[in-house]
């Protein structure tokens, strides 16, 4: 079952080790099926250096498993959570990246300091409240995903493709897996720049019609970055 999804799902997770974005086992990515909403997913604790396509874990829109011989990744309710409430997405990635990882420890909302932020994110990249120690001990992983899910209330998801998890680190997201790894190579090196901005002096974010110049060129109606493709006949 699944058997492409699970080798895309492969490739979306080594592409976070080919990133620098992960160490020993810090770190998962999922992409949904957007026929049967199934999810699949890397398997808990296994070396990045030894996975295969064929041990990735298929779940249902529940996160019952329904096809694979090991446990998923410890953050898969935190993933099926996200996909549940974020009709769009199809893809999640969960990092414990250092730049982004140190801001979600600072529980510091991550400011657009520049265009390079900008062409991503629409605005600060917001952080979660802490978790109380009730839903810590409750259901941790699910109510990571219930934090990040009211964190956004009635903003817009698809406009900030990810969140820093308070005392935790960040998730990203996309249309598909590899979307999401993508998004979270870019929070990673904005909250790097967005660090020596800081130290440089500067606490002043970006003027909201440069942030709306770069992010709409993008991402707008009227989007004009990159090369037009013609309709497929």
């Amino acid at each position: 079952m699944h058997e492409l999804l699970k080798k895309k799902v492969l490739e979306a997770n080594l592409d976070l080790v080919r990133h620098n974005l992960v160490l020993f086992t810090w770190g998962n990515a999922s992409e949904r099926d957007p026929e049967t909403g199934h999810i699949v997913i890397k398997p808990s604790g296994v070396p990045y250096d030894e996975m295969r396509a064929d041990q990735m874990v298929v779940l249902d829109a529940e996160g019952k498993q329904i096809e694979g011989d090991l446990r998923p990744s410890s953050d898969a309710p935190t993933h099926v959570v996200l996909y549940r409430h974020f009709k769009n997405i199809g893809g999640v990635v969960h990092t414990h990246s250092e730049w982004a990882t140190s801001w979600a420890q600072a529980g510091r909302n991550l400011p657009a300091y520049g265009t390079t932020h900008a062409d991503y994110f629409y605005g600060k990249i917001p952080c979660t409240r802490p978790l109380t120690q009730e839903e810590i001990e409750e259901d941790y992983e699910v109510a990571t995903g219930d934090v990040i899910v009211a964190t956004f209330g009635n903003r817009e998801y698809e406009s900030m493709p990810g969140v820093l998890v308070h005392g935790h680190a960040p998730f990203t997201w996309g249309k598909d897996g590899r979307e999401a790894v993508h998004h979270a190579v870019v929070i990673e090196e904005v909250a790097k720049m967005a660090f020596r901005t800081e130290v440089l002096g500067n606490r002043r974010s970006v003027d909201q019609y440069l942030l709306d110049k770069h992010y709409l060129r993008k991402h707008g109606k009227n989007a004009c970055y990159g090369q037009h493709k013609p309709p497929t006949l």
